[in-house]
């Protein structure tokens, strides 16, 4: 009889943590997208020893895991290694290049026979782009590291199977990566049944673990292992392994066996599933197993004899029960492999699979393609079309299915597909902006349905690629009968859209609701307004298809009454709960106050009042719209004009492929419109067409008050307020809504304006806290005791509504108002008139990394070369199909962007240096060769010898090389063939700026080591290190940069050790300029470090505070972000210096005076450090002091450096 376990709601990443904590007993971890939560809740369950049922954390030997964070995946391995040597149960979980990085010490781990399970949520390897979703070509890479490759379909596959990875490499030997397909599984949530490790630890072979420790190195039984061996002996030794390969697949059949006699399921190698006489077959493995049974459900209803393999045991490969398992009648069999292997002769499954049949005898046409890259969703419609291929006479092979194929016609013709869901299953589906909170919210609600009742659920959800402020859509489905259907819901029994814009921009969302279903929309408007704002097609939609249609200011709500802006998603849950009527009123709103105060805690207390005062509001918010019957008749939307540009191929670019992706329909986006852009090369300056509108909020100008000082444009993230001085002729021309300030820009006839973007803005208000006007205003009422009035602000945050007439005003400055270069310089306010060469991008709203990044292009950008890490700065700054960078509209150059890998990003910056360096060597070398010629004219000689004398001056080498350019092209006019020669490579002969842009997980751990050589090499580079002391692109796992007692992922516990100190370790050198900054304590200090550090000829390392997100600032959040930076370094917890070698004496400079604030006190103002009190206080305590006194020494040792570079 199958045992009962318990029911809870997680998703396959917890699935896998779970089973794998009982076997495991270090850890050695280092974080990747999809895979860190993995090691995150391993981490939390040790900490806090409790585990997911509350119970302690404690695996099948008693003890809590050991977790160790590695710096870089490469470093992980090799401690797993170790650690396994020793003697120690070790787990680690990876992805993609993180798994690639593993490869060495796979092959050693296998080779040596140690047991071991690395989990691993499979994730697409970076080739013309990055793609941090699933698919299978980084487990494909590792097929011949002698690791054994279990693969699950779902969740609950996880938890079962992830137990027989365990199992079969303790009794095998052979090690295992067990896998499953990353995001859609690994984040995909079900309620399923969790193993109790008494059911575990029963299962295990004692003696095998016995005889592995006793066969571990150590000093009391010594021996060698991993010796050197010649060509005489190493190919014999090789083959010694394969008893045990040989014995393995019986040793995974006899713990699937056991895991089934304890659960009544019938776990195989291969499982067959369909009709027992099909004539289709598919073989596959990973969550498409699931698409496909949904689909042979539905035609084995119909007479269809169809079917599939599922493969479990990868490798091994087994080709005997392969057969075994395929029906004797299958006549015609599709292989689906997700990945692509270009040049094969097919994808690695195809080819096994070719093989194995062709061992075992079996008759039958087999063909192959592929899916799913890259997260690709597959739908039952690709299924279908894969069985209707495989009905023809000939079915096509090497086929693609979920695209379009137009330039080598791979792919399979789909039709729209039936609904092949069980009857009664709810889909609903949620439109949030990412960090509304929407999709924690819907996480918490489908927990809640599936722990508080009867229903199996499944939750899956969806992002763009930007970082908060992109689009989010949550996937959530329930009922009665098992959920098989990871993919997309398309059309849903409920629709809500959180945010507005989405509609106005002409997102397809209402049209998701099923005939009969219920669209609620959170917007600002009454009823009455609903007829003048909504878009025709959706009013038609709503009429014409019995639409029960809700609106709900969930924005006002929580930013008015509840008082937080960041509640609104629970309001609106509260609102979804009051809707669906899942379970009675009280009892949901009971439980969504539970989930809250589990969720928000650590935030504090009133964070989780709030929370609990947006639940109690949203249910009752809701408003019921009668829908009129003209709607049935609003007709349609006219079409979007396509986009123009003076520059070629950007417009092609943005209507091709910005547009369509920007409205979320890239998945109907064919092949041939990437042609021209196969290798991964796109046009800079396609973001300035996106135009989101997401802010509510945005800012307006005073232009009375305004003090021209240009601090709003400093700081502002996306680049979407400016000043500009315009002529008499350009302010003429300019829309009516232009404001201009009542005096001209100083010393200057220029009228001055102060430009906003209201459909580009964020709404983070660093503008409104950075102006000095504001500042005086709130000094001076505070003081009074009076609120401040808008009216004396220069400028103020109202909303984007009222300023569309805005949009045309900076549209227009954009366009047509030429840049004054007697106003650019190298000061706050002279800076901002040169135009912004980084705008729009995808960052949050707040972010400091972006206002760093683009104060460096206003400074450099026309000549910049950017190398950037894999991270935060790589998604904002190149994540497809829109690009933040862009180019200077009067001269056309613009920084060059780049990203190689995460670990190598210094090396490839230096790259770019020596390559374009010694292209520039070889050009001077034959310009000095043309001057030495007696036929060179004067004019040429004195061009060329004013580019010699300039050419390592950035600052003016660039107009020396444009007169030598002109002179070289008289004279390749003339017919002088080495000017035709340098000409062609004139692109060249500037004086260019190299920048290596990257985060703190990059720069002190896993690109540590390429960092420094690097910086040891003496080359002429710049180091831009964004330093927000934690991995925030992977969800804020510590690093090196961590402070002491900061709490963080795989730092639970608050972080015991201290930050390293990456600035003196460059300064140790002498010969690299160094600097550390804060923009928001001292903005002319950053355009010192900046400056000198580009002009020294030499490498420069400047390293700048980046509050983020994910330290949870409590007052404020990141619309404090600048005010953050200035109340870290008055309280020592960063200092601002500059080092700078070229001086003869006082090389070191310190920015930031004694501390005068009180350290702890600002530290608390920060989840990241408060959470620690809440959870550990007196560790708290103890760290807390420490770190204090940490910062006071590390401020000490710095005025002692100083004096002795005196």
């Amino acid at each position: 009889m199958a045992i009962q376990r318990k029911k809870v709601s997680m998703d396959g990443n917890t699935a896998a943590a779970h089973v794998s904590y009982a076997f495991t007993e270090v850890a050695a971890i280092y974080p990747i997208t999809p895979s860190s939560p993995m090691a995150e809740v391993t981490d939390t369950w040790s900490a806090n020893d409790k585990n997911i049922f509350g119970q302690p954390a404690r695996n099948i030997f008693g003890d809590r895991v050991k977790v160790m964070e590695m710096q870089s995946e490469a470093g992980a391995a090799g401690a797993v290694h170790g650690s396994l040597a020793a003697g120690a149960l070790t787990t680690t979980y990876t992805a993609s290049q993180g798994l690639l990085l593993m490869i060495p010490n796979m092959y050693k781990i296998a080779g040596e026979l140690l047991p071991c399970v690395i989990h691993v949520s499979a994730r697409c390897v970076a080739s013309h782009a990055l793609n941090i979703f699933g698919d299978h070509s980084d487990v494909y890479a590792c097929r011949q590291t002698g690791f054994a490759m279990l693969a699950e379909s779902n969740p609950q596959e996880i938890m079962d199977l992830g137990a027989v990875a365990h199992l079969s490499t303790i009794k095998g030997r052979v090690p295992f990566i067990n896998f499953f397909d990353g995001f859609r599984t690994s984040h995909e949530i079900q309620k399923i049944e969790a193993w109790d490790y008494k059911d575990l630890a029963e299962m295990v072979d004692q003696d095998a673990i016995a005889e592995f420790r006793a066969r571990s190195i150590n000093p009391e039984h010594p021996v060698l292992r991993g010796s050197a061996e010649n060509g005489d002996i190493f190919f014999q030794h090789r083959e010694a392994c394969n008893p045990y390969y040989d014995a393995l697949p019986a040793v995974v059949e006899e713990y699937m066996d056991k895991v089934n006699a304890k659960l009544g399921t019938d776990y195989k190698l291969f499982n067959y599933y369909g009709a027992p006489d099909a004539d289709r077959v598919i073989i596959a493995m990973g969550s498409v197993c699931d698409v496909a049974e949904e689909v042979i459900d539905y035609m084995l209803a119909r007479g269809e004899k169809v079917g599939i393999v599922k493969v479990r045991l990868y490798r091994p490969f087994c080709a005997d029960r392969l057969a075994a398992a395929l029906p004797k009648t299958a006549k015609k069999i599709a292989v689906l492999d997700r990945t692509k292997e270009p040049g094969a002769l097919g994808e690695p499954l195809y080819l096994d699979v070719v093989t194995a049949l062709s061992r075992e005898g079996v008759k039958a046409t087999v063909v192959g393609g592929r899916y799913g890259l890259g997260s690709k969703d597959t739908t039952p419609a690709s299924i279908f079309a894969v069985y209707e291929n495989l009905k023809k006479r000939a079915p096509k092979n090497d086929f693609t299915i979920g695209i379009v194929d137009d330039v080598t016609g791979h792919s399979l013709p789909e039709k729209a597909a039936p609904d092949t869901a069980p009857a009664g299953t709810i889909a609903c589906k949620f439109w949030g902006l990412g960090g509304d909170g929407t999709v924690g919210a819907n996480k918490n609600s489908i927990k809640i349905i599936g722990d508080h009742t009867d229903k199996y659920i499944q939750a899956y959800f969806q992002y763009d690629s930007k970082k908060t402020g992109g689009v989010t859509i949550s996937h959530l489905r329930f009922g009665d009968q098992p959920i098989k259907a990871p993919y997309y819901i398309t059309k849903a029994n409920f629709v809500a859209c959180h945010n507005v814009a989405y509609i106005l921009k002409g997102y397809k969302i209402v049209q998701d609701v099923k005939p009969g279903g219920t669209f609620l929309l959170d917007c600002q408007w009454t009823a009455e307004e609903l007829d003048k704002h909504l878009p025709k097609s959706v009013k038609s939609y709503i009429a014409n298809n019995n639409i029960s249609f809700y609106i709900i200011n969930a924005t006002q709500i929580a930013a008015k009454e509840v008082g937080n802006p960041k509640v609104k998603n629970t309001v609106l849950q509260s609102a979804f709960f009051a809707l669906a009527k899942i379970m009675p009123t009280e009892d949901a709103i009971n439980y969504m106050k539970y989930m809250a105060t589990k969720s928000y805690s650590k935030f504090g207390e009133d964070v989780v009042a709030q929370n609990h005062k947006a639940i109690e509001m949203g249910a009752g918010a809701l408003v019921k719209i009668e829908v009129p019957e003209s709607w049935k008749h609003a007709g349609k939307d006219k079409a979007d004009k396509p986009v123009t540009s003076d520059r070629a191929g950007l417009a092609e670019y943005v209507n091709t492929i910005v547009t369509p992706v920007g409205k979320m329909d890239g998945d109907s986006l064919p092949v041939s419109a990437f042609s021209k852009y196969v290798d991964g090369t796109l046009p800079q300056g396609a973001a300035a067409f996106e135009k989101r509108g997401v802010a509510v909020n945005v800012p307006v100008w005073n232009a009375d008050k305004c003090l021209q000082c240009n601090n709003c444009s400093f700081v502002c993230p996306h680049a979407t307020i400016r000043p500009f001085a315009m002529t008499a002729e350009e302010a003429k021309k300019a829309p009516k809504s232009t404001k201009f300030a009542p005096k001209p820009v100083m010393k200057t006839d220029y009228k001055f304006t102060i430009a906003i973007s209201p459909l580009d803005c964020m709404g983070c208000t660093l503008c409104v806290k950075a102006c000095p006007v504001n500042q005086g205003v709130d000094k001076k009422a505070a003081a009074a005791g009076v609120k401040p009035n808008k009216a004396d602000y220069a400028i103020y945050m109202t909303s984007q509504e009222s300023q569309a007439d805005q949009q045309a005003a900076f549209d227009y400055a954009v366009a047509n108002v030429t840049e004054k270069p007697e106003l650019i310089n190298a000061t706050v306010k002279g800076s901002q008139f040169k135009q912004p060469l980084l705008e729009f991008s995808g960052s949050c709203a707040g972010c400091a990394e972006t206002s760093y990044a683009r104060l460096i292009t206003q400074l450099f950008g026309e000549r910049m070369y950017i190398s950037n890490a894999t991270g935060c700065s790589s998604i904002w700054g190149g994540s497809a199909p829109a690009t933040p960078y862009t180019v200077n509209k009067e001269t056309g150059k613009g920084p060059a962007w780049a990203n190689s890998l995460f670990e190598d990003n210094a090396e490839h910056g230096l790259g770019l240096a020596l390559g374009q360096k010694a292209i520039r060597a070889r050009l001077i070398g034959k310009i000095e060769e043309m001057m030495a010629s007696d036929k060179a004219s004067d004019a040429f000689k004195t061009a060329a010898q004013n580019f010699l004398d300039t050419k390592d001056d950035g600052k003016t080498n660039g107009a020396a090389t444009d007169a030598l350019v002109a002179e070289l092209e008289k004279a390749a006019a003339e017919g002088c063939p080495v000017a035709k020669e340098v000409l062609g490579e004139k692109d060249y002969l500037a004086k260019k700026s190299v920048w290596i842009f990257g985060g703190d997980g990059w720069a002190y751990d896993i690109g540590f080591g390429g960092l420094d050589h690097v910086l040891a090499s003496g080359e002429d580079v710049n180091v831009m290190v964004f330093d927000t002391e934690v991995y925030s692109n992977t969800g804020g796992q510590a690093s090196k940069a961590s402070n002491i007692g900061q709490v963080a992922q795989f730092a639970a516990a608050g972080k015991a050790i201290g930050k390293k100190n990456l600035a003196e370790i460059a300064m140790s050198y002498g010969y690299v300029y160094v600097a550390q900054v804060a923009m928001g304590a001292n903005m002319n200090q950053l355009l010192k470090a900046l400056t000198e550090a580009e002009a020294y000829h030499g490498p420069s390392l400047i390293i700048g505070y980046a509050p983020c997100e994910m330290h949870g600032i409590k007052k404020g959040g990141m619309q404090n972000c600048q005010l953050e930076m200035k109340k870290a370094v008055d309280a020592g917890y960063w200092n601002m210096f500059r080092y700078d070698p070229t001086k003869a004496e006082n090389k070191l400079t310190i920015d930031s005076g004694d501390p005068t604030a009180d350290y702890q006190g600002f530290i608390s103002n920060e989840a990241r450090y408060a959470r620690l009190a809440q959870s550990f206080p007196e560790r708290a305590k103890e760290l807390f002091a420490e770190a204090e006194e940490n910062a006071k020494e590390r401020y000490e040792r710095l005025k002692k450096m100083a004096k002795l570079y005196e």
